[in-house]
């Protein structure tokens, strides 16, 4: 057959070196101590980031510590999903629905050799990702971090201030390894920086504004509440222990009973300190733990959102409140004091002066009106900070890393904006 004239095809342009390369996904290793259904703030906005990942065609897989209900679960039922890796665990003491992952550098070593990830990401600093590390740079993979709690903070509400300058090295020494660092806040990204922590980057966290909405107020759970329409609930969500400040809480609420006294103390959550607090407030409700579109009604059911805590690195539990329409009263601190900034959907208090923490609380307590546009507000708010940007930004990062292959290539992400340098030798 002759060869056929092609001068005139529409396709005599076309070469093959223009089509563009087709993208291959990230093969990620998610190290955490934590991971749902277990219920906090980590665990949380972590899963967030996987379903987010794994929507955009990621392969994930998270390796974490056996849970009780991993343990407990009957012959015969399904064992760990495939994209799971489970290892040894203990309790945490005073935390017994927390684990603590127990090293296993050599297992990873083994299982990363013959099923070689692109990117290690270790989410949580204990003795599980500090092994993690050790396996990743073992087999010069690349790593990356996130920085979520702000354990050297939290000697001083445990009577262990002495330990917290240690605590601080180790911390330091475990991100100053990793190609990268994620802190939630720039404010955060300072105190580290002040601190030498190296190659920070700033991650904000979102809200799923379906999960959480005003639309699940209930009306029948107010009433097993025992209160009315003309009651005034205000809420507090989160883990009941020390560092959550909530004795301050208990004192501001109890002061603006003496002026309204339909006021209910709604606390949402469980931990260590959760006796301690009952007995100080016999008239509170003390809901537990909540999860999924119970915890959401229980969000939305309240009247307005405290939150005296000073040791978060964010406050998730903030965004959510705002999201379910609930004006906040909040120290100027973390999420809080990003969010909160313009007065519109909340209070912010001065964290140097705790006491008017509860005057802010008694002021918008006794102003239905602003309380009402607050709330407005809030929702607003929380619609603006969703988390399809935040997972495109994680996945900018990690396929950084994944091609950078060092600590030393992430200079290129200082000029894209997406890595804070330190200016130090």
């Amino acid at each position: 057959m002759p060869d056929q004239d092609t001068s005139q095809s529409p396709l005599r342009d076309i070469l093959v070196e223009s089509l563009p390369a087709l993208r291959r996904g990230l093969r990620v290793s998610v190290v955490t101590e934590t991971f749902p259904p277990e219920i906090n703030g980590v665990s949380i906005t972590l899963a967030r980031l996987v379903e987010g990942l794994r929507s955009k065609g990621h392969d994930l897989e998270i390796i974490r510590p056996a849970q009780a209900v991993d343990q407990s679960s009957p012959a015969g039922a399904p064992g760990p999903a495939r994209d799971e890796l489970l290892t040894r665990g203990v309790p945490i003491p005073r935390y017994p629905g927390l684990r603590m992952g127990m090293p296993a550098k050599r297992r990873l070593i083994r299982h990363w050799s013959l099923q070689r990830p692109d990117v290690v990401h270790v989410a949580t600093e204990g003795p599980l990702g500090w092994s993690a590390l050790q396996a990743a740079i073992h087999l010069r993979l690349p790593v990356t971090s996130d920085f979520r709690t702000n354990f050297h903070t939290y000697t001083g509400h445990y009577g262990i201030g002495w330990l917290q300058r240690p605590i601080t090295a180790y911390l330091r020494k475990f991100h100053n390894r990793a190609h990268f660092t994620t802190v939630p806040t720039e404010a955060l990204r300072l105190e580290l920086d002040a601190l030498n922590f190296q190659r920070l980057v700033v991650l904000p966290r979102g809200v799923d504004t379906n999960a959480f909405s005003p639309a699940f107020r209930s009306q029948a759970l107010r009433a097993s509440w025992g209160v009315s329409d003309d009651d005034l609930v205000v809420a507090v969500v989160g883990r009941l222990a020390p560092e959550k400040n909530l004795q301050l809480l208990v004192e501001a609420w109890q002061s603006l009973r003496q002026v309204h006294s339909r006021t209910r103390l709604l606390l949402v959550g469980d931990g260590p300190q959760r006796a301690e607090l009952q007995a100080a407030c016999p008239g509170a409700i003390f809901a537990g733990a909540r999860r999924g579109e119970d915890l959401a009604a229980h969000c939305a059911s309240a009247d307005l959102f405290a939150f005296p805590s000073l040791s978060e690195t964010f406050g998730n539990v903030v965004l959510e409140a705002l999201a379910s329409g609930l004006p906040c009263v909040c120290f100027d601190h973390a999420a809080a004091g990003l969010l909160l900034r313009d007065g519109q959907a909340g209070i912010l208090v001065d964290a140097h002066r705790p006491k008017t923490f509860a005057t802010a609380l008694r002021d918008l307590a006794l102003d239905p009106d602003r309380r009402r546009a607050m709330a407005h507000a809030a929702r607003e708010l929380a619609l603006r900070e969703g988390w399809d940007g935040i997972v495109g930004r994680f996945e900018t990062l990690l396929e950084r890393a994944r091609g950078d292959g060092t600590p030393a290539g992430l200079g290129n992400l200082a000029e894209d904006g997406l890595v804070v340098p330190l200016a130090r030798p």
